[in-house]
């Protein structure tokens, strides 16, 4: 079972990926560019990690958090 620390890290090094892709020069510039349009909607880790901090501090009663505010 994935724990929310794990996945909020995993979607944090996915960002860094498409950051990476889209500036690596010896790819093709339709992956490069998919890159770069994927990453106008995906979220930077302070937004990841302020996610998982608003979970942790919810009161609504569910048993379960999907993102985390740290990734240690």
């Amino acid at each position: 079972m994935t724990m929310p620390s794990e996945r909020t890290r995993a979607i944090i090094q996915a960002r860094e990926f498409l950051v990476d892709l889209s500036r690596d020069k010896a790819l093709p510039e339709a992956v490069r560019t998919e890159a770069h349009r994927l990453l106008r909607h995906y979220p930077t880790a302070d937004e990841v990690l302020l996610a998982g901090k608003v979970e942790e501090q919810r009161e609504d009663g569910l048993p379960w958090v999907f993102l985390s505010s740290r990734i240690d």
